[in-house]
Formats: C-alpha cells, structure tokens, sequence
C-alpha cells in the first residue's frame, strides 16, 4: 500500500487527522458561509421588499409581530447580521464563528415566524439554519485557524 493511499485513508504521514477528515471539516465551513451569505443576501432583499409594501407578499398574511413593514425591518436586520456572520467567519476568528452560529439561530427563529405566512418556505430555511448551526459547531473550532 503506497504512502498516499494510507494519506486519503486517515493515517497520516505527520500523525495529523489526515486527508479525509480535513476535507470533510472544510467542506460544512464552505456550507456554513455560502448559505449563510446566500440566505443573508435573500432575508436583505425579502425585508427590503416587505418595507417597500411591495406586492410580492400576500394581502391575507399573517404575522407574528404588527405588520408587513416591522417584519421587513426584522427580516432586513437578520439578513444583515448573517452578511457578517459570514465574513467574519471567513476571517477565521473563533468569535466569527460563534457569531455564525448565533446568526444561523436568530434566523432559524424568525423563520419559524413566517410559517403561518409560507410554510414550505420556513421550513426549508429552517432545515438550512440547523444545517449550518450543526456545521460551524461540529467542524469550525481549530480547524478554521488550520492551514
């Protein structure tokens, strides 16, 4: 069995994690700031609109807090807050991460508070959240300060 083989396979030459876990440990991180920076990017946009009273949303919605606007204003802050949760974690810091993970929760929960309004939806973006929730918690320790 050659060197590289037991290099992908976990041992590695340099008594490290090894090739496959590192890669599996980036990977959730890469998940974790595309989604994050995607769903940041659509909750700016979503509040946006709903500030806006623009006629995407439905007249007959409902919502958990006042109107149409105080949600476009929750939603836009939300969105905002994940746009930096992201860049912060690629800068690598433990605190971005927890910033991330903390980002990843908020937006979980106002989520939930469009389920009356667009339930497949909320869903979705819930799933998304403890998705990236479970990835900055598993893999975003040491490994983001690892070269």
């Amino acid at each position: 069995m050659s060197s590289a083989t037991s290099y992908r396979a976990g041992a590695s030459p340099a008594g490290g994690s090894g090739y496959a876990d590192r890669a599996r440990g980036e990977g959730w991180i890469a998940f974790a700031v595309c989604m994050l920076l995607v769903g940041g990017t659509w909750n700016a946009i979503e509040g946006v609109l709903a500030i806006a009273n623009s006629h995407v949303y439905g007249a007959v919605s409902t919502y958990v807090f006042s109107d149409l606007n105080t949600w476009g204003w929750i939603v836009l802050g939300v969105g905002v807050l994940q746009i930096l949760a992201a860049l912060a974690i690629v800068s690598g810091s433990e605190l971005g991460r927890w910033f991330g993970i903390g980002a990843a929760g908020v937006n979980a929960i106002a989520q939930l508070g469009f389920l009356p309004s667009y339930p497949w939806w909320s869903a979705a973006m819930f799933a998304v959240d403890v998705s990236i929730i479970y990835g900055l918690a598993a893999y975003g320790g040491s490994r983001l300060r690892d070269d």
